[in-house]
């Protein structure tokens, strides 16, 4: 092994520890099921909010598991699998544009985020949650602000909710061409606006967001 690569291996493993400090003192306090929560698609002008839950046994974790936005799209994909494969529960929840416009979308959020932890099985006894907290969860919680490059399941979460939406993207770029979905994923880049403005909004476009950036944007 290069030096090179043996600096990155070591880098990972104390990467992996650091984001396993909070989850270690939560095991040896006798919770055995602590889920890390995480959202993607607050800011984009479309397409659903989707967030993950998953837990891990006891003292297990994946090298190479950091927050989502600081991996490359081909890494995130890989470490998804993994997580998928390694995990002992883990669940994909989504907020649909309707639902969106009609609650907000810091509600979405949450509501997001619930579904998700309401959908793992068994369900967790703790649970960490990136940066709020989720009303009427049954199990105690705690939130992290910028959880997902402090937190192993909130980063390991962060990256399911990343690399789900991003597909769910590009499934929309196929339905719905001419935007550019599989490109920005939604959000409110200068080549959106203007397929906006060109072709009107499509199905899953949030409407409350017509006045993000300035109202003209569904003119």
């Amino acid at each position: 092994m290069t030096a090179r690569r043996s600096g990155a291996a070591e880098r990972r493993a104390w990467l992996r520890q650091r984001l396993l400090r909070r989850e270690r003192e939560l095991w040896a306090a006798g919770h055995t099921r602590v889920a890390g929560v995480d959202e993607a698609g607050v800011g984009p002008l479309a397409g659903p909010v989707v967030a993950a839950a998953v837990y891990f046994a006891p003292g297990s974790g994946i090298l190479g598991v950091n927050d989502s936005k600081q991996l490359s799209p081909q890494t995130r994909g890989e470490l998804a699998v993994m997580i998928r494969e390694r995990a002992e529960a883990w669940c994909v929840a989504r907020v649909e544009p309707a639902e969106i416009d009609r609650i907000n979308v810091y509600q979405a959020g949450l509501l997001a985020m619930r579904r998700a932890v309401l959908g793992l099985a068994p369900g967790p006894d703790y649970v960490l949650v990136d940066g709020r907290e989720i009303p009427a969860l049954a199990v105690p919680q705690e939130k992290h602000v910028g959880g997902d490059a402090s937190c192993f399941a909130i980063a390991a979460a962060s990256i399911l909710a990343k690399t789900a939406r991003d597909e769910m993207m590009r499934l929309y770029h196929e339905q719905f061409p001419g935007y550019g979905f599989a490109e920005h994923k939604g959000y409110p880049t200068a080549a959106h606006r203007e397929a906006i403005r060109r072709l009107g909004p499509s199905p899953i476009h949030r409407r409350s967001f017509a006045l993000l950036p300035p109202r003209t944007l569904f003119d």
